[in-house]
């Protein structure tokens, strides 16, 4: 099927592995294929001005290490306020290098504590193992605010793709426990749905870094041998879009992609926040696909990534509006 892409966008595709046709069969070569692009995206970061600390914490399961990385503003003073980082892969792919770039330009360009987790992967370890993760880790945050000099009043999440589906069910989740305050959720081009019902997700069979069947072999592996895709068990936990009651969740930020498999879930899930009384921003940004947002340079891209800092700031109660791209 042809796209019309943005004609900034249209002529890089051939600069992706394989054009962009990721393969989520076999986890491991997605792993290796996927760190080679990393690794060359990571290669010249400047990393000046800021303090980057590797530590881990005892993670919820026994005996379990969970590797987190904090960065912090090197001029760092008094208290700021901090997001919880979690990367995209899908579930199955990814660690603390994969989003590197991002955590280090929003701790720069915020001034703000940016703290990363490592999530345990599918199908190693399936649902619910990352979202507890993820939930261990923002209860850290907020039993560490002195230490790491945030304000407990101003943590939000951060996530893109599967980081952002993450990032949704964290919210939902620390609600359902009574957690520690959550001020915004950042839900960039989030992954929701395992029911892969929608036009976008039965249209785009074979758009560029993601697409159906990336989906298909995405969420079984996450929902593992104890949930079934698509049946009527499958915990909105798990799959927010599931989710019936979404009131009191904090305020959130949506963006979707046009020629993206997971537009459509991203923009029922902006409604329902919306129709629950969650203040809820929504912009599906056209001519792009999935991971677009890589190339930086291409003009819709900036326009992403302005906003992206604006709404952030909003977001965190900071005073200052940036307008600058995020990698």
């Amino acid at each position: 099927m042809s796209y019309r892409y943005d004609p900034e966008l249209e002529p890089l595709l051939a600069f992706l592995p394989d054009g962009g046709a990721t393969d989520f069969s076999d986890p491991l070569v997605s792993r290796e294929g996927f760190k080679s692009l990393v690794e060359a995206m990571n290669a010249e970061l400047d990393l000046q001005g800021l303090t980057i600390e590797d530590t881990s914490i005892p993670g919820p399961a026994e005996n379990q290490t969970l590797p987190l990385r904090i960065y912090r503003p090197e001029d760092l003073e008094g208290s700021v306020p901090a997001l919880l980082h979690i990367h995209g892969g899908g579930f199955v792919i990814g660690d603390l290098e994969t989003e590197k770039g991002i955590c280090v330009s929003l701790c720069r360009k915020l001034g703000i504590v940016v703290v990363s987790v490592d999530y345990r992967l599918a199908p190693e370890t399936p649902y619910p193992g990352g979202l507890e993760d993820c939930y261990s880790a923002l209860s850290w945050m907020h039993d560490n605010v002195s230490d790491l000099n945030i304000d407990p009043e101003r943590i939000g999440l951060f996530g893109q793709s599967a980081g952002g589906g993450l990032a949704a069910a964290t919210a939902l989740l620390n609600r359902d426990r009574n957690g520690p305050g959550i001020c915004f959720q950042y839900l960039g081009i989030p992954e929701l749905d395992d029911r892969l019902e929608t036009p976008s997700m039965l249209q785009f069979t074979d758009t560029p870094m993601w697409n159906r069947p990336n989906a298909e072999y995405s969420w079984d592996f996450y929902l593992g041998e104890n949930y079934r895709r698509g049946a009527e068990t499958v915990p909105y936990l798990a799959a927010p879009a599931r989710a019936e009651d979404l009131s009191g969740l904090p305020p959130a930020y949506i963006s979707t992609m046009e020629f993206d498999p997971l537009r459509d879930e991203g923009v029922q899930y902006a409604l329902k926040l919306m129709q629950a009384g969650v203040p809820t921003e929504l912009h599906s940004y056209p001519g792009t696909f999935h991971g677009s947002s890589m190339f930086a340079h291409a003009e819709i891209s900036q326009r992403e990534a302005a906003e992206t800092l604006a709404v952030l700031s909003r977001g965190l109660g900071l005073k200052q509006t940036a307008t600058t791209e995020t990698t």
